[in-house]
């Protein structure tokens, strides 16, 4: 039987590869909230406006399993006060909308698999080896991720089995960190940011996407995992890597942090601080991972064979 997945922020970076992953397994009917009605092929796309609790409440008609990856880019721009209270509002106001709709209908959803992010436990975690029981930071990005995931117990309170992935620094050629990192490197000037010595808990974009493809099918799935590959690395060892794979020299002083501090504000934190993040309970359910070491990852990413 054809099971029927409802996506929110599918046209986004981890939406769009486990669409094309869900499509070439079969057996799946792929819709998408959007706010803006377009034609996708092989997508069903309903329209919403969640910051105006605006949508179309026919998407969720015959749908399994809701998989809720919508927020607003959090290093997208600059951190002000407008920009902080919208991408926390992006993640609670959609998901209490989601929560709010499913509660009117007749028949709900099997699941609900929500996006978070390993911000939870806060950015000054050093070399600690952090767990799904481990408790949450006190942050801006450690609020986010504890209001949005809190914002998920009105629907799991409706006896709606509830997963929550704690996504770590994804990994893909098209978008994100990645791209961001490889440029200096390409041009010679790579470098370790601030001390060098943060965690980086990163995971390649097919592996993310196939831990979210486990969830939605997964019935004995719920609560917390950490979406990270197994072994997570320090700034610095990234960027010698990344040099390594791409053929080019890193031997230049460390970024100090005062200079991302100037040119980033607040949001600065992202790339100065980190964590050491395990991946024990995703792989004690089961799964598998396909790209577990950074070189082999990273030669698979920028097509070094």
């Amino acid at each position: 039987m054809t099971k029927t997945i409802l996506i929110t922020g599918g046209t986004g970076l981890i939406g769009q590869r486990l669409t094309e992953l869900l499509l070439a397994q079969k057996g799946y009917s792929i819709r998408y909230l959007s706010r803006s009605k377009r034609s996708i092929k092989n997508v069903e796309v309903f329209e919403w406006h969640p910051q105006k609790g605006e949508i179309d409440a026919a998407a969720f008609e015959g749908v399994d399993v809701v998989v809720h990856l919508a927020g607003a880019g959090v290093a997208d721009k600059r951190w002000t006060e407008s920009r902080k209270e919208e991408i926390l509002k992006s993640r609670t106001q959609s998901t209490e909308l989601i929560a709010q709709t499913i509660r009117k209908m007749s028949t709900a959803p099997k699941a609900l698999v929500n996006a978070s992010a390993i911000g939870y436990y806060g950015i000054n975690t050093g070399d600690q080896l952090l767990h799904e029981e481990s408790p949450a930071g006190n942050d801006f990005l450690a609020e986010v991720t504890s209001k949005w995931e809190n914002a998920t117990k009105e629907i799991e309170e409706q006896g709606i089995r509830t997963v929550k992935i704690r996504v770590g620094v994804v990994l893909s050629p098209q978008s994100g960190a990645l791209p961001k990192l490889l440029q200096p490197v390409r041009l010679g000037l790579g470098a370790p940011l601030g001390s060098g010595d943060q965690y980086m808990s990163w995971i390649h974009i097919d592996d993310i996407a196939r831990i979210f493809m486990k969830a939605l099918a997964d019935e004995t799935m719920r609560g917390a995992y950490n979406g990270v590959a197994p072994a997570p690395v320090t700034n610095a060892e990234m960027t010698k890597r990344l040099a390594s794979v791409v053929h080019r020299p890193a031997f230049l002083p460390n970024v100090p942090a005062f200079m991302l501090k100037m040119m980033l504000g607040e949001m600065a934190s992202i790339v100065l601080e980190g964590n050491k993040v395990s991946c024990d309970k995703i792989v004690r359910a089961g799964f598998e991972f396909e790209h577990p070491g950074l070189t082999e990852a990273l030669k698979d990413l920028l097509g070094k064979h």
